[in-house]
C-alpha cells in the first residue's frame, strides 16, 4: 500500500548551514551522474534560452549547459541562500548564468521567454503543481520543450533503503526521507497534468523517480 503524501516544504532550503550541506550532496550526485541531465537530453532538450525551475545550487542546469551550449541559462529559485551558492558554482563553471528570486507558481518572466524549461528534484516542494505547470507553459515559446524530473514516492522499498544508506553527507538522510514522503506517484502527477496547460505531457517512472516531458 502506498503511503499518503506528506507535504515537506514550499519555501525551499533557506538556512545557510543546511544549504552548504545540500551543496555537498548535490555535488556528489553530479559526480555520480544522478542528476537527470542525460534524461533531459534524451527527451529532446537542446539549447536556446533555458530556464531552470528550482535550480538549488545550480549543478543540473550548469551540467546541461556544458553539453548543449545554450544561448542563455536562467534559474528561478525561491531561496536567496541557494542563489548565492548557484552564482558561486556558475563562476566555477565559467558559465554566465542568471539566477532570479521567484516562486514557480508566479514566475517573474514575460510570456514566451524561453525555448526550454527544466527542473530536477523540486517538484515535490511546489505548493501548487497545477499553477506551476501553467507557468511553465506560459513562459515557453511555441515549440519549446520541457523536462521535469523528481523523486517518486512509490519507489521499491529495497531501492529506497539502498539509496538512503548511500546518501552523503549523512546529515542529508532525514531530508531524503521527507522528500520521498512528499513526492508524487506517476498516476498522481498524470492526474495533475491533466488539469493543467501541460495536459499533453508524458509522465513515466524510472529506477528511483519520475520524468515529465513534452513540447508546447
Amino acid at each position: 500500500m502506498i503511503k499518503t503524501r506528506v507535504i515537506e516544504t514550499n519555501e525551499g532550503i533557506q538556512n545557510e548551514i543546511t544549504v552548504e550541506t545540500f551543496d555537498l550532496f548535490a555535488r556528489r550526485m553530479r559526480d555520480k551522474g544522478f542528476n537527470g541531465v542525460n534524461d533531459m537530453i534524451a527527451s529532446g532538450i537542446r539549447g536556446g534560452d533555458i530556464l531552470e525551475v528550482g535550480p538549488g545550487p545550480g549543478y543540473v542546469g550548469l551540467e546541461l549547459a556544458k553539453k548543449v551550449h545554450p544561448i542563455s541559462l536562467t534559474g528561478c529559485e525561491i531561496s536567496p541562500a541557494m542563489i548565492h551558492f548557484a552564482e558561486k558554482n556558475a563562476a566555477e563553471y565559467r558559465i554566465s548564468a542568471r539566477y532570479v528570486l521567484g516562486n514557480c507558481i508566479a514566475m517573474p518572466f514575460e510570456n514566451e521567454s524561453f525555448d526550454t524549461v527544466i527542473s530536477n528534484g523540486s517538484l515535490h516542494e511546489w505548493e501548487n503543481p497545477i499553477r506551476a505547470f501553467d507557468e511553465i507553459y506560459r513562459v515557453l515559446r511555441p515549440g519549446g520543450r520541457y523536462c521535469i524530473t523528481d523523486l517518486r514516492r512509490d519507489v521499491n522499498p529495497l531501492i529506497r533503503t539502498m539509496v538512503y544508506l548511500s546518501t552523503r553527507p549523512t546529515e542529508m538522510r532525514p531530508g531524503l526521507i521527507t522528500s520521498l514522503n512528499a513526492a508524487y506517484t506517476v498516476s498522481e502527477i498524470t492526474e495533475l497534468l491533466r488539469h493543467s496547460s501541460l495536459h499533453q505531457a508524458t509522465a513515466i517512472g524510472d529506477f528511483f523517480g519520475l520524468c515529465i516531458t513534452g513540447q508546447k
